[in-house]
Order: C-alpha cells, then structure tokens, then sequence
C-alpha cells in the first residue's frame, strides 16, 4: 500500500498505478457533481462547458454563498460547507462520465456497485472513499470556487473547485477489479451463512 499525489488533471497510467488500500492526496482542480446535474447531463441533453477530461469529480451538492466575483472567489461563490452524499444511487452515470466526459476519479461514500467497477476496469478509473461526517475538513482543502456551470440546478449545479492537499483518500476501488465494498460483502456473506449453520437453520 503507498501514498500518492496526483496533480489533477492526470492520465490513465497514473490511475491504473492505484490499487485498493493505496491512499491519494489530489492537487489543483476538483469538479463537484450530483443526481441532478448528472440527469441534466445524460438524461435531459444538456452540454456542459467545463471540461471533465483527466479530472476527479466529488458527489456533493456544497454549502456555498454568494460573494462579489474577486481573485479569492473567481465564480462569485464562496464555500461554507463542502461534504459528500452517497455515491450508490449515482451508479448508472459512472459508466457515460468517463466514456463520454473523460473522467478518471470518482470522490464519494458508500462505494459504487459492479456497472461502475466494470467502466473502471475498462477507461481506468477509480474510486477514492471519504468517511462520511468530515464535511468540515474537506471544506479545508478547497481553496476557492473557481467556475460554476449548469447554476440552474444550484445547488446541484457542476462545479470546479480550486483545491490544495485534499486528502488523505481511500482507493475503495481500482482499475483491476478491487473492491472494499465487494470483499466486505462476501465476508459478512460467508459469517451469516456460518452462524445460520451453527444455528442449525437454512437460509
């Protein structure tokens, strides 16, 4: 298991570098995105201008205000409170975000299922977890709002975050078919089948 940075935007080598158990700390830019940005995206047709290729994008619908545009606050938007959403219910995108869009990483809790594990595999990406709670300090490693697209869905909007030393992240899952969530699942698999046997009952 090894540390690395990686300087957004990155290509497919450095991700396939990753494997699970590694920890990443991104630097420079970081994109936020969300349920109805990504509808918007893929099921409504709408283009986007910000472009997504070599990028990490977070789940997150962020805390922010309105601020006159200045150099600290380019988007007029300064962040209050940056966190994360679970990822799951956003799993039939993961495959069209890099396919179509370029994306490398994905940023957010709860894990992806195996439709995600396969795009990874095969555009090479992955997905770097966040222990869900730390909204606080991941609001740290935002430096500022650099540029808003979509603002009609705000707060659900596409956003590009300006960042420094975000991280430590978790790689949950890998480009060669690593899983936390799927090894997790089989061995609580495995403990409930055991203790049914024990237990003498079927399942």
């Amino acid at each position: 298991m090894t540390h690395q940075v990686l300087s957004m935007p990155c290509d497919e080598a450095a991700v396939r570098r990753l494997r699970v158990g590694d920890t990443v700390t991104l630097e420079n830019w970081l994109f936020g995105i969300r349920d109805a940005t990504q509808i918007a995206m893929f099921d409504r047709g709408r283009n986007i201008r910000l472009d997504l290729r070599g990028h990490a994008v977070i789940h997150t619908a962020p805390n922010v205000k309105r601020v006159p545009p200045s150099p600290e606050a380019p988007a007029g938007y300064a962040p209050l409170c940056i966190g994360i959403t679970t990822s799951m219910r956003m799993e039939r995108f993961t495959e069209p975000l890099m396919r179509d869009h370029g994306v490398r990483l994905v940023i957010g809790k709860g894990g992806l299922g195996p439709a995600s594990a396969e795009a990874f595999r095969r555009y090479g990406g992955a997905y770097l977890a966040v222990v869900g709670g730390a909204a606080a300090l991941e609001t740290t490693w935002i430096t500022a709002i650099e540029d808003v697209d979509l603002d009609d869905l705000h707060p659900e909007s596409l956003w590009k975050f300006r960042i420094r030393r975000f991280g430590p992240l978790l790689v949950a899952m890998d480009s060669h078919g690593g899983s936390l969530y799927a090894t997790v699942g089989e061995r609580v698999a495995a403990r409930r089948a055991a203790a049914l046997a024990a237990l003498g009952a079927e399942d």
